[in-house]
């Protein structure tokens, strides 16, 4: 069992940043990807960026350029940084976590990000 814990949304201006969390409670070598994905209201979840263990990043094309996923191995934990926010941007924002062994998907509850003036 993976419980991700998130930790860092809130409410921003236009082209402010914020830094999401998200610790597992395994290893981050037990895991093959870490993820975040986001829903805004009305519409459906979507990939935001993502992390392999082989440290291969993946992000969607409305982010790339403004986002960065990293990764602490030493705390388990994968960060987001989101600089150049957008009212666009606005959404829940969870961390999915893609066990390698015993294979499993979990999900965070979810941080809310507001992007707004």
């Amino acid at each position: 069992q993976v419980q991700p814990v998130e930790s860092g949304g809130g409410l921003v201006q236009p082209g402010g940043s914020l830094r999401l969390s998200c610790t597992a409670s395994r290893s981050i070598f037990d895991i093959n990807v870490m993820g975040w994905y986001r829903q805004a209201p009305g519409k459906e979840r979507e990939l935001v960026a993502a992390l392999t263990r082989a440290g291969v990043t993946n992000y969607a094309d409305s982010v790339k350029g403004r986002f960065t996923i990293s990764r602490d191995n030493a705390k388990n934990t994968v960060y987001l940084q989101m600089n150049s926010l957008k009212p666009e941007d606005t959404a829940v924002y969870y961390c999915n976590v893609d066990l390698r062994s015993p294979p499993g998907v979990y999900w965070g509850q979810g941080t809310q990000v507001t992007v707004s003036s």
